[in-house]
């Protein structure tokens, strides 16, 4: 094979002729750019990462359970019975929930889920009409609730139920 002796293998080096003028070196962060990954297909990135999403059937609480819960329930009530008690004490609370699957392309879609939780400030509990807890800004069904814990885990044992 002929080689030349002053030429060695790699980049070309382009110093002061017409090439290196109408091509002038890229600076490092914008050559980054070239090489970034291409999506050709969109959303197709999103749909393969939801294939990874675990779901799970879904809980049935026994009577003892669904008394605690209720119970619990009727504490943050009694504390969060209009806006202004809700301010006053700010009850901290984590909320498990769960949410049924809807993504029409996976196998679980609509038959399991996947249990999710809710930390923050508990503003209304209407356990007569709509039967939900507003924790934060959600609001959830007492039926997707699986369990509730305070920030002060004393606090259901301080309160008894009225």
């Amino acid at each position: 094979m002929w080689r030349a002796k002053n030429i060695t293998p790699g980049r070309p080096h382009h110093e002061m002729d017409e090439f290196a003028f109408r091509h002038p070196r890229m600076e490092q962060g914008k050559r980054a750019k070239v090489f970034a990954p291409f999506d050709a297909l969109d959303g197709y990135g999103e749909s393969v990462s939801s294939k990874n999403t675990v779901y799970t059937d879904k809980i049935i609480l026994d009577e003892s359970e669904k008394e605690e819960l209720n119970r619990r329930l009727t504490i943050l009530r009694n504390l969060t019975y209009n806006s202004r008690m809700a301010k006053v004490n700010r009850v901290t609370v984590t909320v498990k929930y769960y949410v049924p699957c809807t993504d029409e392309h996976s196998f679980s879609c609509g038959i399991r889920g996947q249990y999710l939780t809710e930390t923050g400030v508990v503003w209304k509990v209407d356990m007569e009409i709509g039967q939900t807890i507003t924790v934060g800004r959600k609001s959830f069904s007492f039926e997707d609730i699986v369990s509730i814990s305070a920030e002060d885990a004393r606090l259901f044992d301080f309160y008894p139920e009225e």
